[in-house]
């Protein structure tokens, strides 16, 4: 029996379970973000198919584009969460039949004859390195290859191949499939997420077959194209041996007809189901991976104690030598003002563009709440790969669900500088447009560019309705509640006052904006390495889920960029600069610039595969929208800890 809850019974379902791990002879489990189905022997299974990828292009076509064989029944397409349409995604059925613990080699159909579009386009995404992206139980297809003595773990297989030194481009028409299964014994009730993320509860488990693994070997072979047209799907054929030689391999020509077969091995293995996507999740070079953390954690660590340890020396001599005068003491002092204390009068002067730098700033805390609340979901496995989608429709939600704290912090902060609410509507709107306008922007122009070449890859226009419905009708009310909340939230006083005429900043031999563009090295060095990673799961098609070490990073992160901003305001004010506010922000943020200059050497030194303006404009693109997330989220750590530490500094002192 299979019940369908709906998300909000998540916690009755969670309840649930609880209370029957507590009665005797009653056995539970639960892991998020999966569904674990047992099949009987002979039990009839039907593999999916997911959008042709390349790492060459990065634009996703669907797999029926190609002159494929289809399902008996047509082709139906899967239902698809947000993330899975944004990320490109087009699920379909496919007419690859799986029966449980059946071996056997079956023919599937034969194409007619090729037009000279047809085969044009097959060795078009032959040499742009296309690979079909298969899918049985969850699980996606794996391939080895063996290159320089090493075995290369891939998933997917490609659609064809040139090999070196040949004219003819040849197409993957054979595929041995091994499918690791698991047997297992009935434990009793389950509670588990299925495919579409809704909470399943399953009793009476049979005992029966687990896949736990899917491989395939692609291989190329030439058949006779008459004899095998009179074979109706699924009749048995003969199982092959891939061959090496290219006379045996099916090349893609004009007129020619393709036969599509493929056989099934299956292979009992000790593997138990919920470790099965162990084999996808393993990272390369592993070992230098943690190192390289570790080394980068010391690094961060040595050199955040050494500006601690200085910066409160510094400040805490000033302040207690200050405190210990006598009353004429501090009033000759105060006559001899050098450094910060010069610039009491002016430090917390409005600066220039004050709306913009408050609509930053609460545009930074949403991202960075976003951030930090997926990552920690993340990390405790709600946002399972076998979830395809998940994590990206997550990010979404939790960003316009955030919008109400973004509103908050941007009007109180407005709040601050101006002295009263007056326009604190404007700030709350520009806040909830700001960031997601430029984002709507650059995916609007991208968007087109996918429309143009007929990818999976572009947005239909009813997601971008769905998209400004969200928006609109979620995150900006939600927004526009924070601001006002913003305006009812205790003020924060100055504690001390503003001169009427502004105080002249002495010049300087070097711009100071150098300096703040300088700054951004340090917190990029705690960045950089994890960076690698997700760009290659990104733009290479690895799965990326080391999500606890992205947290240490995260959290690294957070206090590099407030020790950075605070130390170049300190710095600023020391040389009588009162105009800090813009400064403290980009001091931080300004790792944003590494981060894209990153983004353009990934490009030229590890995606040299990308080919085409139209790749490295989506490249570029995507990256855009990246570096500039890292910039307010990054801007306003910093921006709010140089705030709250010139308050304090100048509220220890009375200086009249």
């Amino acid at each position: 029996m299979v019940t369908k809850m709906l998300p909000s019974q998540w916690i009755s379902a969670s309840l649930l379970v609880l209370l029957l791990s507590l009665q005797p002879g009653v056995h539970a489990f639960y892991l998020p973000g999966t569904f674990m189905h047992t099949y009987s022997p002979e039990e009839e299974i039907s593999a999916k198919v997911n959008s042709l990828t390349s790492i060459e292009t990065e634009v996703p076509f669907s797999y029926y584009s190609l002159p494929y064989c289809k399902p008996l029944g047509g082709v139906k397409k899967s239902a698809e969460n947000l993330g899975e349409i944004l990320m490109g995604d087009q699920i379909d059925n496919s007419p690859y039949r799986f029966r449980v613990n059946v071996n056997e080699s079956v023919y599937l159909c034969t194409t007619d004859p090729l037009t000279k579009e047809q085969a044009e386009l097959l060795k078009k995404r032959a040499r742009d390195l296309y690979q079909v992206n298969m899918i049985l139980d969850n699980l996606p297809v794996m391939r080895f290859t063996e290159q320089n003595g090493m075995m290369i773990q891939w998933t997917g297989f490609p659609v064809g191949y040139n090999p070196t030194g040949s004219n003819e481009d040849y197409i993957i028409n054979h595929l041995k499939f091994r499918v690791l299964v698991h047997q297992y014994e009935a434990q009793g009730d389950v509670v588990v997420t299925g495919e579409d993320g809704v909470a399943i509860v399953e009793s009476d488990r049979k005992s029966g077959f687990q896949i736990v693994g899917f491989e395939v070997v692609p291989c190329s072979v030439k058949r006779d194209p008459e004899a095998m047209s009179k074979l109706k799907m699924y009749d048995t054929v003969d199982s092959v041996n891939c061959p090496l030689e290219l006379e045996k391999s099916q090349a893609i020509r004009e007129n020619e007809r393709i036969a599509f077969t493929y056989e099934v091995e299956y292979v009992k293995s000790n593997i138990k189901w919920p470790s099965r996507w162990d084999a996808y999740l393993k990272m390369d070079g592993a070992k230098v991976h943690w190192f390289s953390i570790m080394n980068s954690m010391m690094v961060v660590f040595f050199l955040a104690g050494i500006v601690f340890v200085i910066f409160l020396r510094t400040v805490r001599r000033d302040l207690t030598r200050y405190e210990e005068m006598d009353k004429e003491a501090q009033a000759q002092m105060n006559e001899e003002l050098s450094g910060w204390k010069l610039v009491v009068g002016d430090v917390f002067r409005e600066p220039s563009s004050s709306k913009l730098l408050c609509v930053m700033v609460a545009d930074g805390i949403q991202i960075t709440g976003m951030a930090v609340v997926t990552i920690v979901f993340a990390a405790l496995g709600f946002l399972s790969p076998a979830s395809r989608g998940m994590l990206l429709t997550g990010m979404i939600i939790l960003y316009l669900f955030l919008g109400i704290i973004a509103g908050y912090v941007g009007v109180r902060l407005w709040r601050t500088i101006k002295g009263t609410s007056e326009g604190w509507k404007s700030v709350a709107w520009l806040t909830s447009c700001f960031f997601p306008g430029i984002v709507f922007i650059i995916l609007t122009v991208l968007n087109s560019i996918l429309w143009g070449k007929k990818s999976t890859g572009a947005l239909p226009i009813s997601l971008f309705f769905t998209l400004l419905a969200l928006w609109f009708c979620i995150s900006v009310p939600l927004t526009l509640i924070g601001g006002l909340m913003g305006t009812r939230a205790a003020s924060i006083d100055y504690p001390v006052r503003t001169n009427q005429i502004p105080r002249e900043i002495p010049e300087r031999k070097f711009p100071s904006w150098l300096l703040v563009l300088g700054a951004g090295t340090l917190p990029f060095g705690t960045l950089f390495i994890e960076l690698f990673f997700i760009l290659s799961s990104i733009w290479l098609g690895r799965f990326y889920y080391v999500f606890g070490f992205l947290f240490i990073v995260l959290f690294l992160l957070v206090i590099v960029c407030g020790e950075v901003s605070l130390v170049l305001t300190y710095m600023h004010l020391c040389v009588e600069d009162w105009k800090w506010w813009w400064k403290a922000f980009f001091a931080s943020g300004s790792v944003a610039f590494y981060v894209f200059l990153y983004s353009i050497n990934y490009l030229v030194f590890d995606l040299r595969s990308l080919s085409g303006p139209v790749s490295a404009t989506l490249y570029l693109g995507y990256s855009l929208i990246m570096a500039l997330a890292i910039m307010l989220s990054t801007g306003a750590i910093g921006f709010l800890l140089s705030f709250y530490f010139v308050h304090y500094l100048f509220s220890s002192v009375k200086i009249d």
